[in-house]
């Protein structure tokens, strides 16, 4: 036996009839999830965004470190300072930095280095891994699977936020370095994926896309 401590696990059993509903119906909720470049400058709930932030908070990770951080800034200045460096990267990269390969692929998205949405998105959420803890006397204590534990999390938070009804983009604008600065950030930090949060505007549209069928993405053996 451990040494440490444990608890009795809290797991109800549910029905199959019940479990193939209640996956289904998430399915169907998260397949109607897509990515927005189009958001509406309406005022959302803080309060919705924390509880999301919470769940993702839950994810699984290496030696229960938790290796994240998130930053919600929702501050003006602040959010235009991010569009700006965001842009300025942005700008390179699509004029420098992009083979000729991934050119095509971003084409059917539309994107651009324009990121007009990052000044009057309600919130932006900037998720920071979390290398390694630093301790009061400047000791530090190694954080283990930290890409692996983020993904997760950060998996997690965009589903919570489409459950509560928010839209979402994932937006790496790299080198993202510039957000650690802009946010005053630790050195153990480094940006992970920045997640402009909102409503849709009124006249959103998204690429035309398919999403690959259960056949093509599951194996069994």
């Amino acid at each position: 036996m451990s040494e440490h401590p444990t608890i009795p696990l809290s797991f109800t059993r549910l029905p199959e009839a019940q479990m193939r509903e209640r996956a289904r119906a998430y399915y169907e909720l998260m397949d109607r999830r897509r990515s927005v470049r189009q958001f509406s400058a309406d005022p959302i709930d803080l309060d919705v965004v924390r509880e999301a932030i919470r769940t993702a908070s839950t994810a699984p990770s290496g030696a229960h470190k938790q290796p994240w951080r998130f930053v919600m800034v929702t501050d003006p200045k602040i959010k235009h300072e991010i569009r700006v460096a965001a842009e300025a990267e942005e700008r390179e990269t699509y004029a420098h930095r992009l083979s000729d390969e991934w050119r095509a692929a971003l084409a059917p998205l539309g994107t651009d280095a324009h990121k007009p949405y990052l000044d009057y998105v309600p919130a932006i959420i900037v998720m920071f891994r979390v290398d390694y803890e630093l301790g009061p006397d400047g000791s530090r204590s190694k954080n283990y699977y930290v890409q692996e534990s983020c993904g997760i999390a950060l998996g997690m938070l965009i589903a919570a936020l489409h459950n509560a009804g928010l839209a979402t983009l994932t937006h790496t604008p790299s080198p993202m370095n510039f957000l650690a600065k802009i946010l005053a950030r630790p050195k153990n930090e480094r940006a992970f994926m920045l997640l402009p949060v909102g409503y849709p505007s009124a006249d959103c549209r998204v690429p035309d896309l398919a999403r690959k069928p259960l056949a093509e993405v599951l194996v069994e053996r």
